[in-house]
């Protein structure tokens, strides 16, 4: 979660908000609630008049809307999370209007905040994944190293190795050597950019020399080299790529850890009934619901309970096979903190 903005006096104000995945789509359903005023750019009919003999059109327009919330349904199969209100501020103040909230989708929410909602948001946007990113730009005796900020991307270091006529292939195995030994003390995922082949050799030296290092990265192909390099790989989107992936891989190791334990007799559960019982002792660390199981009576309630007592959530998507495996689970699995009778 991004925290853009935040004006509060008395813990009354406007914090705006940027969630960057499904489950800070989660986190946002428990933030927002019916009374809050909610802010967002969104497509609007507009009529537009145009001559005598052509009847008006009607078009779409984005449009700053401000709306009163009514009520906000939390919508797993689309990974959307729908706020609905009556719109206050804006055109045609009165009417109904929902917000489809997705990733990425900016909203700035007004209300009395409680201490909780500010813990909440705290914990989300300490979880960030852009924070944990490093983009390098490598080209011919040179690399830029960033570290991506939720304001842009940071500035760390440039390699340089050689220069005119001592370019070569020492020179360039030194360069990916110094790359190397960077990026030894990194953790996160890094993505490696630039035009041309070389960011391809870079890699093949990284993957030979530290294989433990390659499941993390990921190649970008770009026009522009140095710091321009790093500026279009993430206005071409690398950033959402990364935290898709990160995403996904934390749902599949939480995924293949319920099925570890089960085989080894660990702590674990599964199951409405079983994962309910667990919840009520307290002794969930870490509970795991398909995007499906969320609409089950009940589920949510245990959800919400499992996450009062510290324990974290993920729901995951069954458009996926970490998600669908759960779903042969019933739906909800939950690793323990201890075994329990």
């Amino acid at each position: 979660m991004k925290a853009v903005f935040c004006d509060l006096k008395r813990n009354v104000g406007e914090i705006k908000l940027n969630p960057e995945s499904f489950d800070d789509l989660w986190h946002l359903s428990h933030l927002i609630e019916a009374g809050d005023r909610v802010y967002a750019t969104t497509l609007r009919s507009v009529e537009q008049s145009s001559d005598k003999i052509r009847p008006d059109k009607i078009e779409k327009r984005p449009v700053r809307l401000g709306i009163e919330v009514e009520r906000v349904e939390f919508v797993p199969e689309s990974r959307r999370l729908r706020v609905a209100g009556i719109i206050r501020d804006g055109p045609d103040p009165g009417l109904h209007h929902s917000f489809n909230l997705e990733t990425g989708y900016e909203i700035s929410v007004i209300r009395r905040w409680r201490g909780t909602d500010l813990e909440r948001i705290d914990r989300a946007v300490k979880a960030s994944l852009y924070d944990a990113v490093h983009i390098i730009a490598v080209e011919e005796g040179e690399a830029e190293i960033c570290r991506v900020r939720q304001y842009g991307p940071e500035r760390i270091t440039t390699i340089t190795a050689g220069s005119g006529k001592t370019r070569g292939e020492n020179s360039r195995q030194g360069l990916f050597k110094e790359i190397l030994s960077f990026l030894s003390s990194v953790t996160g995922p890094i993505v490696i950019a630039g035009p041309g082949f070389i960011k391809e050799e870079c890699v093949a030296y990284i993957r030979s020399n530290a294989p433990d290092l390659a499941p993390r990265i990921m190649v970008v192909d770009t026009q522009r080299s140095g710091y321009g390099a790093i500026q279009q790989a993430i206005g071409d989107g690398v950033l959402e790529k990364v935290a898709e992936d990160l995403q996904l891989a934390a749902e599949v190791r939480a995924v293949d850890e319920i099925f570890k334990r089960v085989a080894r007799n660990d702590p674990v559960t599964y199951g409405i009934d079983d994962v309910t019982r667990a919840v009520s002792f307290g002794a969930v660390e870490q509970l795991i619901v398909s995007d499906t199981a969320v609409r089950t009576p009940g589920v949510a309630r245990i959800m919400e309970e499992a996450e009062s007592m510290q324990a974290s959530i993920i729901v995951l998507s069954t458009e996926f096979e970490p998600g669908k495996r759960v779903e042969g689970l019933g739906g909800i699995a939950a690793l323990l903190r201890y075994a329990i009778d």
